[in-house]
């Protein structure tokens, strides 16, 4: 079983034509129930920042509009994942046999990327030994 996992949280666009990563948190997770709360968290977070309720005092009037109907809705599938029981038990699963899990959604701007990952795993490939291929 694997013990603490390592979560990353990234919004990814473009700038000066390069992909532009900007890290929005990262958590070190000391079990397997607090790495998939975290990441719940998170996504719950961004899609309330991306869509949040047009009725809260802190927006005037007309300040939010709607995007076109073409443009993925980033909050509503996040929002949809971390209420897929189905989804939680698969990254579950896939956390606890030591592989890397990746959440990503995107709009026709960023992309919103939560990544987790064992911190076993991680010292088990570190313990690996290398492949060594000769050049000649």
């Amino acid at each position: 079983m694997h013990d603490e996992f390592l979560c990353h949280v990234t919004a990814y666009g473009t700038c000066g034509g390069q992909r532009i990563g900007v890290p929005l948190g990262t958590y070190r997770a000391p079990t397997l129930a607090l790495a998939l709360w975290w990441l719940r968290d998170r996504a719950s977070w961004i899609a309330e920042r991306l869509d949040p309720s047009p009725e809260a005092p802190a927006f005037p009037a007309a300040a939010l509009v709607p995007v076109a109907d073409t443009v993925a809705d980033v909050p509503a599938l996040l929002r949809a994942w971390c209420a897929d029981d189905i989804q939680q038990d698969l990254v579950a699963d896939e956390l606890a046999g030591g592989r890397l899990v990746r959440i990503a959604a995107s709009d026709d701007t960023t992309e919103y990327e939560l990544l987790a990952e064992s911190i076993d795993a991680l010292r088990m490939q570190r313990t690996l030994p290398a492949l060594v291929v000769p050049v000649s």
